[in-house]
């Protein structure tokens, strides 16, 4: 369903332009695999000087894009409460998400609505907030932990896409072109070797 642009009441927080000397930044992204399919997210936190401090993912089921952008949010802000300080710059490459965060957008979906609920409840807990738009280039890292996490509810581990990606390059390899001459109703490579048992296909140049 396209969200209704109609203005919300009231916005869940007011934003200070400018945040507070100590505050974390947190790059978030929530995705589905057929939407609804195996849905994950992944968040990347960074304290205000760009150090890394956190990178949370979960795989969550079979859920919409939409339910895993919320659910990146809440992990940033529950990180935020917990671990302090209580001061988040959220980032998702969902507008939706952080259209309806701001009160631009109302909140329709009956599922949403209560996360929605939820993300004001923990916004309300903390001193500063503020969130934004970035494209998805800009939010690559938060993207690959939400990928990694779906691969991991689906049963791919990274030793499995090793394997794959291993296999791409033997068959690969395997459909080379050599060189190769006629001699005695035999053909002799130019250069190079191949296994014993390997099948070939001839084209023949004129």
């Amino acid at each position: 369903m396209y969200p209704s642009r109609s203005v919300a009441s009231k916005p869940l927080f007011e934003s200070r332009e400018n945040p507070p000397e100590r505050y974390l930044i947190a790059h978030s992204d929530g995705g589905a695999r057929g939407n609804p399919g195996p849905a994950g997210f992944g968040v990347v936190i960074k304290d205000e000087s760009g150090r890394k401090v956190a990178a949370l993912s979960e795989y969550l089921g079979h859920q919409t894009n939409n339910f895993a952008e919320y659910q990146g949010l809440i992990a940033a802000l529950e990180y935020a409460i917990e671990h302090g300080p209580k001061a988040l710059k959220l980032i998702s490459d969902s507008e939706l998400l952080v259209r309806q965060i701001k009160g631009i957008y109302k909140v329709k979906n009956a599922t949403l609505q209560d996360l929605h609920g939820r993300a004001k409840e923990l916004i309300a807990q903390l001193e500063w907030f503020s969130i934004g738009h970035a494209f998805r280039e800009q939010n690559q890292e938060a993207d690959r932990l939400a990928n990694e996490a779906m691969d991991k509810g689906m049963g791919r581990s990274v030793a499995h896409v090793a394997a794959a990606a291993s296999a791409a390059r033997v068959s690969n390899q395997q459909q080379q072109e050599f060189e190769g001459i006629v001699r005695n109703g035999r053909v002799e490579l130019v250069s190079g070797t191949l296994p014993e048992g390997t099948r070939v296909q001839l084209r023949v140049k004129k």
